[in-house]
């Protein structure tokens, strides 16, 4: 059996990351420095430059106190060791202690720089100020934010350790600890990566996600990059007044309809292929009538006389793209989730077939 110095050290463990990187069940549960702290953090939508001045600074405070917190607990979990009696402690733990002490002091000496001359050190004031006239101040800036923010009409996505928020002026990207901010007009944005994903974990869903290079024409400015679904990237094209250009190799799918063709063309990729007579020739497709016909069904998900799928006896007479978009076109657009596992009628003869039934022909 695990010790009970095991046994806390592990559970600790797993509070710590998740309290750090709050997963949906953290957020759920309310354990999250956002809800502790709700009563002097005050609202988003109300002051969003304040909100966020005081949820970083709270945020770094608590973080540093995970490991103080794991010594503390420890003093309960592993008595024997008499950490509550530091001079009586192992040299490793009296270090430890000094470091879990001299996070949180460090952490409040910033905090405390931060927070002179009502904030105006904190980098997010000092960012603002950069955009700010000299007889208004960062402050005026910080107003003009607050009021876009609060207008129903913004973009904003993503997860809240790296929320992108998009205004009429303003660029930004929330993060743990730091809000970046640019002004559209003084901004380049580059797509500099796109990857594809076969399955999202929140959605059960082929995704794609971009990441944008924001880039402002000042070099006080620093750049950071924003990570986004390309299915939203239309709708932040239309918010955006720069346009966004993109590396000459990713390519975007900005429907659900084009990254299932991509999903649907890596999973047929790996089923069997289906050798084709001498004596046959391919024809164009009769889709597109643009290529030539490249794929057989042929089942070979389940035995012959075994499941719904039934043996299509249609020499090819499709390429992989027309196949796709019509496997595409019979599925319920409500119900994504079921278009890899569902079955359709063959263009050709109606005999179903599933897509471990699509093969390539060589």
């Amino acid at each position: 059996m695990d010790s009970p110095e095991v046994t806390f050290t592990l559970a600790y463990l797993v509070f710590a990351v998740c309290f750090v990187f709050t997963p949906n069940e953290f957020h759920s549960a309310g354990l999250t420095v956002q809800n502790l702290l709700s009563g002097w953090l005050g609202s988003e939508d109300a002051a969003f430059v304040s909100y966020h001045l005081r949820r970083t600074a709270a945020t770094l405070l608590c973080h540093s106190l995970l490991p103080l917190g794991y010594y503390v607990g420890m003093c309960f979990a592993a008595s024997e060791k008499q950490l509550y009696s530091p001079s009586q402690a192992s040299e490793a733990w009296q270090l430890f202690l000094i470091l879990a002490v001299a996070l949180p002091s460090a952490a409040c000496t910033l905090i405390y720089y931060w927070s002179r001359d009502r904030w105006a050190y904190h980098p997010l004031a000092r960012t603002l100020a950069l955009y700010a006239l000299p007889q208004l101040g960062w402050r005026a800036v910080a107003s003009s934010i607050n009021t876009e923010f609060r207008r129903i009409d913004k973009f904003a996505t993503g997860a809240s350790g790296a929320r992108v928020i998009v205004t009429d002026t303003w660029v930004m990207k929330v993060t743990t600890y730091r809000v970046h901010v640019a002004q559209q007009q003084d901004v380049h944005l580059i797509v500099t990566e796109s990857r594809q994903h076969e399955l999202s974990p929140d959605s059960n869903l082929p995704v794609q996600l971009l990441t944008i290079h924001v880039a402002s024409i000042s070099p006080a400015v620093q750049p950071f990059d924003i990570r986004l679904n390309s299915t939203e990237y239309g709708e932040l094209c239309e918010k955006l007044q720069a346009p966004i250009r993109s590396a000459a190799n990713v390519v975007i799918h900005q429907s659900l309809g084009d990254l299932f063709l991509e999903t649907f063309a890596s999973l047929v990729e790996v089923n069997p292929a289906y050798s084709m007579p001498s004596s046959q020739e391919l024809e164009p497709c009769i889709g597109c009538m643009q290529t030539r016909a490249s794929v057989k069904l042929v089942k070979t998900c389940q035995e012959p006389a075994i499941g719904e799928c039934q043996q299509c006896y249609c020499r090819p007479m499709w390429c992989l793209t027309c196949m796709g978009k019509w496997f595409a076109s019979r599925q319920d657009p409500q119900h994504p989730d079921t278009w890899l596992a569902s079955r359709v009628p063959c263009p050709t003869c109606r005999a179903r077939f599933c897509i471990l039934d699509v093969c390539t022909v060589r």
